[in-house]
């Protein structure tokens, strides 16, 4: 993914942006009415009363402002619904929703549409003909409210709910692993063995202290080319990493100057990122595990339910050959990067709920039945990640179950047997 579009992704995904963009809309709509009454007909302004136009607008003026003040309120209930239930690292993705953030940006532009209209009618810009335009698009804009209004009613009977927030959390580990089995190196050269990479390399370490969210690739690509160089990653999207550690090592690249711009490639922030990092999807998912199997919440069905998701989302590593772009040659053949191991993602996914779970059986019995599907998958990887997550989960719960026909039951079904 190129840098700039790394940077209109998250700028896309800010509330302001498209209120602002509304905004301006309703003020250009509200003042080109201006310009196009000299194309009207000197008696269709009859057709409708004088104060039609401006009826509509006051009532537009007096009730928008109040229906955007209600829809932010339901939004920050929503948010802090989602941090108490689910998991403070969910709300990122309530906040980025598309949904919301038209209908708060269809409300606030009526609004304004509305209040530039009043004003340039007060002020007698618009002329009989003009009026007569301004009545027509203030009929499109209450029928553009009017589906917004319904379709956002729909919605925030389900904003910030639990089911609701996982399906997001899902999608958003979904797609990021989509994209990383698309590219597994990020369009540079596999790095299988670190004992590949020279002793010489100098080492580049990290300015800022956080997790890497996204490589500029290109960037690095364009440093190795212009000096002959190599790059061996090492910090990938989700690590952290401080001043003692290492982004990569560099190869016959001795330049200083090179050498300082490599750490511009690497944006480091104070939060992990859904989009380039796919094991931070999975790793949210198993918080709200965690947290609906813990004393407090003792809602083993959420995790039950999140164990089904893991499944979904872990067995799109049986296709990636699917997945995979057709033409698999290195595009930045000078920057060599470790690939996506399905032991890390079956890591961040299920050890925790094994933990916790490990006592409950309905849970634990859920686990087993996990890996066995995984496992049924048939990809070499999953079967290996499922049997040494089963036989570990296993342990767990012989230890935990007090019940003897619990614990034949739990081994019969388990992929370690007894």
């Amino acid at each position: 993914m190129p840098r700039w579009l790394w940077f209109l992704k998250i700028l896309s995904s800010r509330l302001w942006l498209w209120t602002s963009i509304y905004a301006a809309v309703a003020v250009v709509t509200a003042l080109v009415s201006i310009y196009f009454k000299q194309f009207i007909p000197e008696d269709w302004p009859r057709m409708i009363g004088a104060d039609a136009a401006g009826g509509l607008l006051n009532i537009l003026a007096s009730s928008m402002l109040a229906v955007t003040i209600f829809s932010v309120s339901t939004m920050v209930a929503a948010y802090g619904a989602a941090t108490s239930s689910v998991t403070p690292r969910a709300t990122k993705l309530l906040l980025e929703d598309k949904i919301s953030h038209n209908a708060l940006s269809v409300f606030v532009g009526s609004f304004i549409f509305s209040i530039v209209g009043l004003v340039a009618l007060q002020a007698g810009a618009y002329g009989e003909a003009g009026r007569l335009i301004l009545f027509v698009v203030t009929i499109a804009v209450i029928s553009v409210i009017i589906v917004t209004l319904l379709r956002w009613m729909e919605y925030v009977a389900r904003l910030g709910r639990v089911n609701e927030t996982i399906h997001k959390v899902e999608d958003a580990a979904a797609l990021a692993l989509r994209e990383r089995l698309r590219q597994p190196y990020l369009g540079g050269t596999a790095l299988m063995d670190e004992s590949v990479i020279p002793m010489d390399s100098h080492w580049v370490f990290a300015s800022d202290i956080g997790y890497v969210q996204y490589i500029d690739m290109s960037h690095l690509s364009q440093v190795a080319e212009d000096k002959g160089g190599t790059i061996y990653v090492f910090a990938m999207p989700g690590k952290f990493v401080d001043p003692a550690q290492p982004l990569v090592a560099v190869a016959g690249i001795k330049d200083p100057d090179c050498l300082k711009a490599i750490p511009k490639a690497f944006i480091i922030d104070r939060e992990r990122s859904f989009r380039q990092d796919p094991r931070y999807g999975l790793a949210v998912l198993c918080e709200i595990a965690t947290r609906a199997l813990s004393p407090a919440i003792n809602d083993p069905g959420t995790a039950i339910h999140i164990i089904s998701v893991g499944v979904r989302v872990l067995s799109l590593w049986a296709k990636r050959s699917e997945l995979a772009e057709d033409d698999q040659t290195a595009i930045y053949p000078r920057v060599h990067v470790p690939p996506l191991r399905a032991d890390d993602l079956f890591d961040d996914m299920f050890p925790p709920i094994a933990r916790d779970g490990a006592g409950i059986m309905e849970a634990a019995l859920r686990l087993q039945k996990a890996f066995i599907s995984l496992h049924g998958t048939g990809d070499a990887d999953l079967q290996q990640a499922a049997q040494a997550h089963a036989r570990l989960a296993l342990k767990r719960s012989l230890r935990a179950l007090t019940l003897d026909e619990d614990k034949e039951r739990i081994s019969a079904t388990s992929l370690a047997g007894g």
